[in-house]
């Protein structure tokens, strides 16, 4: 075959494949063809129903939450020597025209080079800047969320326990002035209340925390490092926390981000409810680390009804020291099991002593209701109204014995305790 043959050749053969490129490869037959066809399909997912948000639960109850801003007058604290210079010897003798000392007043400075709390920008000339003698300063910030339509707002006492003057920020940005109702440090629980005749507050109730188990959604609402209205969400991580805050601890553990300014603010369930108040957290850096903790709708819900018809809450009284009963305690008492609370000592004329309580009896149960330990002691007997009976389960000698007590007041210094345990000797005592 001659070489233009050839060429020819080649050239009818490349057009034909490049024909059949182009009709899509239908011209393909053999080999080919077989391997297309046996070629796996690639993978697919069918996408899950999407999961519903929070965006309905969250524009319901967000109107409801309120920041919480609290002042203090400055001239009170001028009075009780606070906010005053300090700095090395010598200092307080220069005279107040001196350059120094004009310098720190001026910059809000105290001697030590601190920035003193008590600081902020003013335009009043040299000389006369900081706070002004008569005029309240902001000393703190919190959440808080309404309870009732006419104005009651639950908060945390730390939030409002320095101020002398208190207001709330509503979602919508508005500004009202409150008043103080009443503070319960021991649970570090407050209420406020807002006068405005004319509106009907949007407000939320408390829930059943009861019926919320560990995983369980939660959804924290409120104000942290001054942004109101803020919303994070996350799992209830564990019940019945005890973090040393005091006697009645019980705390709901929560990973929501919680970080400063959400105190006071309310952990919701997804029907809406309040199923704990965010009070605190664990973080080795001042930040959210996923571990907060809530007070219980069910302890805040008694205290709250309690600050609210009273202005205070009176809570029930034995006069005993306990501690806890631990394994070696248990099986030299004979019990089966490591519960109740060790009377160390009943309080001379208490209504423990009176009624018959001895040192080294175990309260293992009041009317009827197991003790687990000594701070749930502490709850059931504080639970149970002053001037009312409650049958103790105690054990002694080896046997349980029921013994009726009339529950007395708790003494005022007593219940103004944010914690009065103490450790004696490697077990904690507790007085109730």
């Amino acid at each position: 075959m001659s070489r233009a043959r050839i060429s020819n050749y080649r050239k009818g053969v490349a057009a034909i494949a490049l024909s059949a490129v182009l009709a899509g490869g239908f011209v393909a037959t053999g080999p080919i063809g077989a391997l297309n066809d046996a070629r796996a399909d690639a993978v697919q997912v069918t996408p899950p129903p999407q999961a519903a948000g929070f965006a309905d639960l969250v524009e319901k109850v967000r109107p409801a939450v309120v920041s919480v801003r609290v002042k203090k007058d400055v001239q009170q604290t001028a009075d009780r020597g606070g906010g005053q210079f300090s700095g090395p010897q010598g200092f307080d003798q220069l005279p107040d025209d001196h350059p120094l000392k004009r310098f720190f007043r001026d910059f809000g400075m105290d001697p030590r080079g601190d920035a003193r709390p008590d600081a902020r920008p003013d335009r009043r000339g040299p000389g006369k800047r900081g706070p002004r003698p008569g005029h309240e300063r902001p000393v703190a910030q919190g959440s808080g969320f309404f309870i009732s339509e006419d104005g009651y707002v639950v908060t945390n006492n730390h939030v409002v326990s320095d101020g002398d003057a208190y207001s709330v920020v509503m979602d919508d940005g508005t500004e009202l002035d409150a008043k103080l109702i009443g503070t319960d440090p021991r649970t570090d629980l407050a209420v406020l209340k807002v006068n405005d005749p004319k509106q009907k507050f949007t407000y939320v109730a408390f829930g059943d925390d009861n019926k919320i188990r560990v995983g369980d959604w939660v959804v924290a609402v409120g104000n942290p490092f001054g942004l109101g209205g803020t919303v994070t969400s996350g799992i209830v991580s564990a019940r019945g926390r005890d973090i040393g805050a005091g006697p009645y601890d019980d705390f709901i553990q929560i990973d929501a981000a919680v970080n400063k300014g959400n105190s006071g603010g309310p952990a919701f369930n997804l029907s809406g409810q309040v199923i704990g108040i965010n009070t605190a957290i664990f973080s080795p850096s001042g930040g959210s680390v996923g571990i907060a903790f809530a007070i219980p709708a069910s302890t805040a819900k008694q205290v709250v009804d309690q600050l609210i018809k009273k202005g205070s809450v009176e809570r029930g009284w034995i006069g005993v020291q306990i501690q806890p009963v631990t394994k070696d305690i248990a099986a030299s008492l004979g019990l089966a099991e490591e519960k109740g609370a060790l009377v160390a000592s009943p309080q001379k004329d208490g209504p423990a002593a009176k009624a018959g309580i001895q040192s080294g009896d175990v309260i293992t149960a009041v009317n009827g209701e197991t003790v687990q330990d000594t701070r749930d002691l502490a709850r059931k007997v504080a639970g149970v109204a002053p001037g009312e009976k409650a049958a103790l389960t105690v054990w002694r000698k080896n046997k349980a014995e029921e013994i009726s007590v009339t529950i007395e007041a708790m003494p005022g210094d007593m219940g103004k305790s944010a914690n009065p345990s103490s450790d004696n000797g490697g077990g904690q005592n507790e007085t109730l």
